[in-house]
């Protein structure tokens, strides 16, 4: 049977699994690592060294337990940086996609060509210290000792890629959100390159996502995607008519489109090239969706598993008895953004109990859900779920019933993985495309279709309450429309 083995280095830990051709796992591999952060100056690193030995220890790990895979392949965090000079030795340790240093140089960036064009060119809809092109502004004016040597510039994916294969390449995926890379011609973009000072040399030769690069001790290296796109491949939605959604910390959402989305001043959905050629990709978030009822568990159900308050929550009507939650514990980002919104729980009588609080929480998100799948549009017919909170039937079965969709899960949890492994499966030449392998690799789970349960007073009284709370806020002294 051939094996396909899947990378997927993300901000605090690397994850890496071997997967035969039907998907069944065969080996597994996860390697912790502490950022470095600095209190004082707000800088946040890590050695780039470590993500190389990290990544290595894996791979031999794997093949001694599993055998020599057929191809591999890595998906990583965005944004992540590092400089080397001429002979690939990092300038200085990798500054990881959380540093925002750049503040300064974002705005410098954003004043000088707007956030319009910016999302023109590159899909991000605002300008933040986090992109890299603000953080090789910053280099050039405060450490100009650095960029002076700096001869080669990566991004997490490029610098794996070469220290396993030795070439310098990046693919499409990673440098959507570089802010010097076009995303409607696929290549740099002169006009940013030209205001950070940097030269087209210093930077990776551009592939495909899927495209076999080198060699790793035999094990054919293909080039793999941002960690959010290898999810979604990883769980199976290769086309527009599903969209894939993870519950934990927060709610991320990734929606297949033929084409990049007219500029919305009020927007902040960044759209990003997708793996799969010629398609692009939303992501939508929330700031908070299981920690909302984490902390709702943590202050006033402390002796309650989350299976208990499920169970609590199972007993309530949907509705939830005419309570009302706003999730905004740290406020509302899609598909509205309004930092300043906060949560709230409106029509609480003493008929109402723990049960009903932790419904509402999980109501809420659901109808946010619902918010974002009309906000974004097409022909969504089925949504993949995965995270934590696909681990709860009676939260799959409320977001299938509040969205109208069929809901379905995937019995791989590691779907960055899988989505890697998919795409070492494809540019290795074992399968013609990722939908394809994608028909192979990802066994379903359990699915769930709209019962008929009736939420449409629970998300009106959830669009009203937004309305009257967060519809409006003062700024410098006037009124502006959320």
């Amino acid at each position: 049977m051939r094996k396909f083995l899947g990378i997927d280095i993300g901000t605090t830990s690397l994850k890496a699994a071997v997967f035969g051709e039907d998907g069944s796992r065969l080996g597994f591999r996860s390697v912790d690592y502490t950022l470095s952060t600095d209190p004082a100056t707000g800088f946040i690193e890590f050695d780039a060294e470590e993500y190389v030995r990290a990544c290595t220890g894996a791979i031999d790990g794997l093949v001694g337990e599993c055998g020599s895979p057929d191809a591999l392949s890595v998906d990583t965090q965005g944004e992540t940086l590092i400089l080397a000079d001429a002979s690939g030795t990092p300038l200085c340790p990798a500054v990881v996609w959380l540093d925002n240093r750049a503040s300064a140089e974002a705005e410098d960036i954003r004043a000088a060509f707007g956030n319009r064009r910016i999302y023109e060119a590159t899909g991000q809809p605002e300008m933040t210290a986090g992109w890299p092109a603000a953080k090789l502004l910053w280099f050039r004016r405060n450490r100009p000792d650095v960029f002076a040597k700096t001869e080669k510039i990566f991004l997490l994916e490029d610098w794996i890629l070469y220290r396993l294969t030795g070439r310098f390449v990046t693919e499409p995926t990673i440098q959507s959100s570089s802010v010097y890379f076009d995303i409607n011609t696929r290549s740099w973009w002169p006009e940013m390159l030209g205001f950070i000072g940097v030269r087209e040399s210093m930077l990776p030769r551009i592939c495909r996502s899927m495209e076999p690069v080198g060699e790793y001790l035999g094990i054919p290296v293909v080039t793999g995607a941002l960690d959010q796109l290898a999810g979604t491949v990883g769980c199976g939605v290769t086309d527009g008519t599903a969209v894939s959604e993870m519950t934990g910390t927060i709610m991320a959402i990734c929606a297949m489109t033929g084409s990049v989305p007219p500029y919305d001043q009020e927007s902040i959905v960044p759209c990003h090239i997708h793996a799969i050629d010629g398609k692009y990709c939303r992501i939508l978030w929330t700031g908070t969706a299981g920690m909302a009822l984490k902390w709702f568990r943590n202050n006033f159900s402390e002796s309650f598993s989350f299976r208990e308050l499920d169970g609590l929550a199972a007993g309530i009507p949907p509705g939830c008895d005419g309570m009302t939650a706003l999730p905004y514990f740290t406020g509302s980002t899609m598909p509205r953004y309004d930092p300043d919104a906060r949560a709230a729980f409106l029509g609480v009588t003493l008929g109402h109990t723990r049960g009903h609080f932790a419904r509402a929480i999980m109501e809420s998100i659901a109808y946010l859900l619902l918010d974002d799948l009309e906000y974004i549009g097409g022909d969504v017919r089925e949504i993949r779920a995965t995270g934590g909170g696909a681990s709860s039937p009676l939260w799959l079965q409320m977001k299938a019933d509040v969205t109208g969709r069929t809901i379905r899960t995937v019995s791989e949890s590691e779907t960055a993985c899988l989505g890697a492994a998919i795409f070492a499966a494809v540019g290795s030449g074992a399968f013609g495309s990722a939908a394809e392998a994608a028909a192979k690799l990802v066994v379903p789970g359990r699915t769930f279709e709209p019962s008929g349960a009736d939420y449409s007073a629970g998300h009106a009284r959830f669009r009203e309450l937004d309305a009257i709370l967060n519809g409006k806020r003062k700024e410098n002294g006037n009124v502006r429309q959320v």
